[in-house]
């Protein structure tokens, strides 16, 4: 894999795994029930966003999800 590469798939590790954190705070925010309902929409999101990520760098390191 070419270097340039390598170093994207690292960024979008890095990213991922700051939007799992906010995944985990919204879920926190759900349990505590301060504004569920947003902190579920919120939760939702993250999470899709959060399987993107995954695949992109799967994706970038050469697998393939088929």
């Amino acid at each position: 894999m070419s270097e340039s590469l390598e170093t994207l798939a690292n960024e979008i590790s890095s990213i991922e795994r700051r939007v799992s954190d906010a995944l985990y705070d919204a879920l926190r925010a759900q349990v505590r029930d301060e504004d569920a309902q947003n902190a579920k929409e919120l939760e939702k999101r993250l999470a899709k966003v959060r399987r993107s990520l995954m695949k992109a760098e799967s994706l970038l390191r050469g697998a393939s999800d088929d």
